[in-house]
């Protein structure tokens, strides 16, 4: 199934589902109602994006007077309410304004498409500067942020378990790399593809923010989603790449259930056959390659990934041992038979994941 262009967009989500299934479930209304209803409302904008996929999304395009190389950020507040996009609070070059969640959306729009544009020459997420829309204060004490093949949407959190989204720029970083997946690779939503699809988010959401904070690979957290949770929770962010499975552990949450390697490879029919939770796999993988390399991750480890996403040879189907033969093969066409292709063989290897 397809949309204009051959792209299949996609819902995706910063927070699993089954990290609000859990908290749906819990005895305190408090807690669960806000899930409760986050898991309903991304049900309805899952289905409205499948509908999408259907009969068409209008292509967008650029903004009158845009100039090749500029970005082009809108914000929006849906004031909570979900009509999408809301009503217009800030536009490109406009001064910031007194809403601080509106302030951290445009500079996170900002510091993604700097990243791309700077580190890879991709004029914004599609490579021909597409416009970049976000819409803040979605809904009440709604417990995600997500990008739904058109523009990225935040939630405010409900402020007991998840702060507001905007918060994290890896978070905003991630979920327009979802875009950049749509427009090059597609990769499939479900089972092995899908945790590469939720893989290369993380990986270029981690990256985003190492970049902006100057980060070399020994100083970053490898994070994903510091920040975000509230005070009362048991943990550090959403994921690790760095020691996948340790990044939460809670009497409410539960405890993280990423596996770093393929001997604890999750399989589920659940989350579209586990995509939050085997992207542990390809996250650490890329964690111990762009550690054993050093330096800026986004240099060398960042270019090998940044060559097999948008090199067309990545299938829509790929399987991680697809994925890893590819990184391969792109260090050795990038860097030759040096310190890369080696990292990224023995980073594979650490994993379970075979190469050639």
């Amino acid at each position: 199934m397809t949309t204009y262009g051959g792209f299949q967009p996609v819902f995706c989500t910063i927070v699993p589902p089954h990290v609000l299934d859990r908290l749906a479930r819990h005895g305190d209304p408090v807690l669960a109602g806000p899930a409760r209803r986050t898991l309903q409302r991304d049900a309805l904008e899952r289905t409205r994006r499948g509908l999408t996929t259907v009969i068409g999304a209008p292509a967008v395009a650029p903004l009158a007077g845009a100039e090749p190389g500029k970005p082009q950020r809108t914000v929006y507040d849906a004031r909570h309410g979900t009509d999408l996009p809301g009503r217009k609070v800030r536009g490109e070059g406009d001064e910031p304004g007194q809403d601080a969640t509106v302030n951290r959306a445009y500079a996170g729009l900002g510091a993604t498409f700097e990243h791309y544009l700077e580190v890879y020459r991709r004029d914004s997420i599609d490579g021909a500067g597409l416009p970049l829309d976000a819409t803040v204060h979605y809904d009440r004490e709604y417990n995600n942020a997500f990008w739904n093949g058109e523009q990225m949407v935040f939630g405010d959190g409900d402020g007991e378990i998840f702060l507001d989204f905007t918060v994290a720029l890896d978070v905003i970083g991630h979920e327009l790399t979802h875009g950049v997946t749509q427009h090059t690779a597609n990769l499939t939503y479900y089972g092995q593809p899908g945790a590469l699809n939720e893989s290369v988010s993380d990986v270029f959401g981690s990256l985003i923010k190492q970049y902006t904070q100057g980060q070399t690979a020994a100083e970053a957290d490898w994070l994903i989603g510091a920040g975000l949770l509230a005070p009362r929770v048991t943990g550090e962010a959403l994921r690790s790449m760095k020691a996948p499975g340790t990044a939460y552990d809670d009497d409410v949450l539960g405890k993280d259930p990423q596996p770093a390697t393929m001997d604890d490879f999750v399989r589920t029919g659940r989350d579209n056959g586990g995509v939050h939770i085997n992207s542990g796999i390809p996250n650490h993988a890329f964690y111990l390659l762009a550690t054993e390399l050093g330096g800026h991750a986004w240099e060398r480890a960042g270019q090998i990934w940044y060559d097999v996403l948008t090199g067309g040879e990545l299938a829509q189907d790929a399987l991680f041992a697809d994925f890893a033969e590819l990184t391969v093969k792109a260090a050795r066409a990038r860097y030759g038979d040096g310190d890369e292709l080696e990292a990224v063989t023995k980073a594979w290897e650490q994993v379970g994941v075979r190469t050639p």
